[in-house]
C-alpha cells in the first residue's frame, strides 16, 4: 500500500550513545505533532541498530532500518552484515543501493538484486535507491539510467514481492551539494517510474508503490516537493542529524 515515508539515513554518523539521544529527542517533538499515517524510520549505522530498533518497537508506524546489507545468510564476508542478522536487530527496513555504495564501493545493479532478494526473504523491506550523477542529468540520459537501474535491480521480482518495495529517488548531483531538484524536476521523473512500473506489472501495482525523494530535502523545500502527486516522501540524510529539521520534514508530509 502507497504510503508517505519519511526515512532518516544517517549514514557514517552518530555513536550507540549519540543516536539514543536524537532518538529520544525526535520522538520527544513527534509526540507534540500529528503526523496521521506517516511512516517515519531511522536508519543509523549497524552498531546503534539493536538500540535504535529498541527505542522505536512498538511504536505505530515509527521503524529502524539499516543502511546497507549483505547478499548471503552468513559466511566468510568479514566486515559485512546478513538480512537475518538485521531482522534478528529489530530493524523492518534496509536501504539498498545507495548512490554513496554504487560510487564508493561499485555496487551493481546484479549485487543489488541479490540483496533485494535477501532482505525480501527475512521478510523485511527494501528501500531500493536509483538515481544519476549530474554529467548523466546534463546528457539527458537519466531517465535511461534509472530505467536501467530499477529494471536490472527489481523487476525479476513477482508482482507480490515487488509490492513490498520502497523506491527512493536520488537525484546525485543534489546530495550534499546544497542544490535540489524543483519541485517540476522530482515530480517528471516519480511519473517516469511510476510509468515504468504499471508496464512491467500493472496500473494498481504503480500506484500502491511507493517512491521517495532523497536530494538535499529540508524543511524549506519538503513541502513543495511532498505536494507532487507522485512524490511519497523522503529519503533524509543530513536533515535527520537534527531533531527538529527532521520532524519539520515529517510535518510537510
Amino acid at each position: 500500500m502507497r504510503k508517505n515515508i519519511i526515512a532518516g539515513n544517517w549514514k557514517m554518523n552518530k555513536t550507540p550513545q549519540e543516536s539514543t539521544q536524537l532518538v529520544e529527542e525526535t520522538l520527544q517533538l513527534l509526540a507534540k505533532e500529528n503526523i496521521g499515517e506517516t511512516i517515519v524510520i531511522f536508519c543509523p549505522p549497524f552498531i546503534a541498530l539493536e538500540r535504535v530498533a529498541g527505542l522505536v518497537k512498538g511504536k505505530k508506524n515509527i521503524f529502524a532500518a539499516a543502511q546497507n546489507c549483505h547478499w548471503e545468510k552468513s559466511g566468510a564476508y568479514t566486515g559485512e552484515v546478513s538480512a537475518a542478522m538485521i531482522k534478528a536487530a529489530g530493524a523492518a527496513y534496509v536501504i539498498i543501493g545507495h548512490s554513496e555504495r554504487r560510487l564508493y564501493f561499485n555496487e551493481t545493479n546484479e549485487q543489488l538484486a541479490k540483496k533485494v532478494n535477501a532482505v525480501l526473504a527475512e521478510g523485511l523491506q527494501p528501500i531500493y535507491c536509483c538515481g544519476e550523477p549530474l554529467e548523466v542529468r546534463e546528457a539527458n540520459k537519466h531517465f535511461e539510467l534509472v530505467a536501467q537501474q530499477i529494471k536490472e535491480g527489481l523487476f525479476h521480482l513477482s508482482k507480490d514481492d515487488f509490492s513490498k518495495v520502497v523506491i527512493a529517488y536520488e537525484p546525485v548531483w543534489a546530495i550534499g551539494t546544497g542544490k535540489v531538484a524543483s519541485d517540476e524536476q522530482a515530480q517528471e521523473i516519480h511519473a517516469y517510474i511510476r510509468k515504468l512500473i504499471t508496464e512491467k506489472y500493472d496500473a494498481a501495482t504503480a500506484a500502491n508503490t511507493t517512491i521517495q525523494y532523497g536530494g538535499s530535502m529540508k524543511p524549506s523545500n519538503a513541502k513543495g516537493l511532498m505536494s507532487q502527486p507522485d512524490v511519497d516522501g523522503g529519503l533524509i540524510g543530513g536533515a535527520a542529524l537534527v531533531a527538529a529539521d527532521f520532524v519539520g520534514i515529517i510535518k510537510s508530509a
